[in-house]
């Protein structure tokens, strides 16, 4: 798994404050009996933020001396970024938090109209402070990557000129399709995966909550699957078990179309310790043919967990093999036909 954080700043001075857990409830400060689970169980303050303590207490202390500068926070996705800004403008503003943020995601359009009307409509409005300190509002941009580069020079110059007044919050997956002028003006957080252990533990109090029947298997095949996107993890607990009122490993296997381990281990041996006339043929007729004539997907996943799983087997302190991977994959999606 990838390191826990790392934190990249601007020459500005930063510190630190906590971390932890407890109740959930939605954007609107109710709490969901039914609904997407990842809006019902997502974290209303910075203490229930699940990860990424070093992040939460920078941003906390921050948050708490009045102090918040612009940010970008990027990462993978399901790694808490929109948790944690939305988190702080709860902490911010209270119950009124809502009056005082302005926040655009994926469905808005994000051309230079958007900055140049909204965005900067917003900002240039007089705030109204709901405590003694905070006199400023919040812009949040969701999945600024996919901004314009138009776009993100018009909002450069809207962030110089409301500076005093307005911060604005910047997320995304990819620093890289930030363009500099913009990066130079904000604090940069970067949400790495969530270690194994910290989806489990997310993933064990969900279940508490909602009294399901998951067996240990079938907890470690999700935090398996999901790659440290605690936002995947959720909607496959929450369709897996809509699925299956008694949850394996198989059951979520089978609902969300991946190989089980115990074929990919097989047919990994077949690879590794038959000749290739009869390994290609213990996989053409014995592994479940049906299954992958069901999906094009299937077949690609079912080579990209053999691939890993003989990369491990014949080169575990090698990882530059992967880098073949994609190749493969290209391949068989375009060059190979279906009946194949």
């Amino acid at each position: 798994m990838a390191e826990d954080m790392v934190v990249d700043t601007v020459p500005r001075g930063l510190s630190a404050a906590q971390k932890g857990k407890g109740k959930v409830e939605t954007g609107s400060g109710r709490q969901v009996k039914g609904g997407p689970w990842v809006e019902k169980y997502r974290p209303t303050s910075l203490a229930d933020v699940a990860a990424h303590k070093d992040i939460i207490d920078t941003i906390d202390r921050l948050t708490g001396e009045n102090r918040l500068p612009h940010l970008l926070l990027y990462g993978p996705p399901g790694t808490g970024k929109t948790s944690t800004i939305l988190a702080v403008a709860r902490k911010l503003y209270g119950a009124q938090y809502q009056n005082m943020i302005l926040e655009l995601n994926a469905s808005d359009d994000r051309g230079i109209e958007v900055v140049r009307q909204q965005v900067q409509d917003f900002a240039s409005t007089k705030s109204i402070s709901f405590g003694p300190k905070v006199n400023v509002k919040l812009v949040i941009l969701d999945e600024a990557d996919a901004m314009t580069k138009e776009a993100q020079f018009a909002l450069r110059r809207v962030i110089e000129k409301y500076t005093k007044s307005t911060r604005f919050c910047l997320i995304c997956n990819y620093a890289s399709k930030i363009i500099p002028a913009l990066q130079s003006r904000c604090t940069r957080f970067r949400f790495a995966p969530l270690d194994p252990s910290n989806v489990t533990e997310r993933l064990r109090y969900v279940i508490q909550q909602e009294g399901l029947d998951v067996t240990d298997g079938g907890l470690a095949a999700i935090v398996r699957l999901v790659n440290g996107d605690l936002r995947k993890a959720l909607n496959i607990l929450q369709s897996a078990q809509m699925a299956s009122p008694h949850l394996t490993e198989e059951a979520v296997y089978l609902c969300t179309g991946n190989p089980m381990p115990k074929d990919i281990e097989q047919i990994a041996f077949w690879l590794l310790n038959e000749p290739f006339d009869t390994s290609y043929q213990s996989i053409l007729f014995n592994v479940q043919l049906t299954l992958l004539r069901m999906s094009l997907y299937f077949l690609q996943e079912q080579i990209n967990q053999c691939f890993k799983r003989t990369r491990i087997l014949l080169f575990p302190d090698y990882t530059g093999c992967s880098d073949f991977l994609p190749d493969i994959l290209f391949i068989i999606l375009f060059f190979i036909p279906f009946e194949i």
